[in-house]
């Protein structure tokens, strides 16, 4: 492991461990947000994601629910190119799921005001099928504060290896659902910023947002390397980020230049003037 950046306590550690998750409410800050921000307003206003809720047949998409999502972010950003190569996201990541590792997915569901429709229960492993669930990390980063009123992310805790049947979800092009148990459920509000890092068999789900302004949640997904699957369902093995171990290059390999230790500058490049 490298040298750690972001050193995460016992308690942190512990927590993780029995529930599956835990959060860092400032993990990264306003200056980050903002570049961040001003990526999804260029995103939005190029017209790069879709609504992926439907009117309940999971084909005819919604005009009155809306679950706007961007699929892949890297080859649109390089400051999200960048982001999986920060200092402290490596050094987390590395602690929850140990070395070596690499990147398995990126995207980002934007919920408007009023219309936002929610992502249904479901286990990030139900799509992946990793042997092991707990040797992937989901980490979502809230890129507005993220509520109760504006549908922020519900989990259920300590439940992660059990196994949970999943079905179509037709209020959604793609997504799968299962049931759950909504008594045991725990609403995670965050602040711009915060992130919420769980593993591939946590239950967990987004609401509608019903409030007056739009809240986004940007996500990537991370998987020990030596977990990764012969058949990967999200695109070819080749084109997986390697993060750390021997076939990291730093984004070399994957992106042709040097991409590690470029984050600052990205974020900087994006400030106001």
């Amino acid at each position: 492991m490298e040298t750690l950046t972001y050193p995460l306590t016992q308690d942190q550690l512990r927590e993780y461990q029995a529930q599956g998750y835990f959060a860092l409410p400032d993990f990264f800050d306003a200056r980050e947000v903002a570049a961040m921000v001003a990526e999804l307003e260029r995103f939005k206003r190029e017209g790069l994601g879709h609504n992926v809720a439907t009117d309940g047949d999971g084909t005819s998409h919604s005009r009155s629910r809306i679950n706007y999502q961007i699929i892949p972010l890297n080859d649109k950003s390089t400051l999200f190119r960048a982001l999986p190569f920060a200092g402290k996201v490596r050094s987390v990541i590395s602690q929850l799921i140990g070395d070596p590792y690499v990147r398995y997915l990126d995207q980002i569901f934007l919920k408007p005001a009023q219309s936002g429709a929610g992502t249904q229960w479901h286990v990030d492993n139900a799509y992946f099928k990793i042997s092991d669930p707990t040797k992937g990390v989901g980490m979502w980063i809230a890129l507005h504060k993220a509520t109760l009123q504006n549908g922020t992310m519900h989990m259920i805790p300590g439940v992660f290896r059990e196994t949970f049947s999943h079905e179509r979800d037709l209020s959604s092009d793609h997504h799968i659902a299962m049931r759950a148990d909504e008594n045991k459920a725990v609403a995670v509000e965050m602040p711009a910023g915060g992130a919420l890092f769980f593993n591939y068999g946590v239950p967990h789900c987004t609401k509608a947002n019903q409030s007056d302004a739009e809240r986004a949640g940007l996500a990537y997904h991370f998987l020990r390397t030596d977990f990764v699957p012969d058949r990967v369902g999200f695109g070819p093995r080749k084109d997986l980020i390697h993060i750390t171990g021997p076939e990291a290059s730093g984004g070399v390999n994957e992106y042709a230049t040097p991409i590690a230790g470029t984050w600052d500058r990205e974020v900087a490049a994006l400030q106001p003037n």
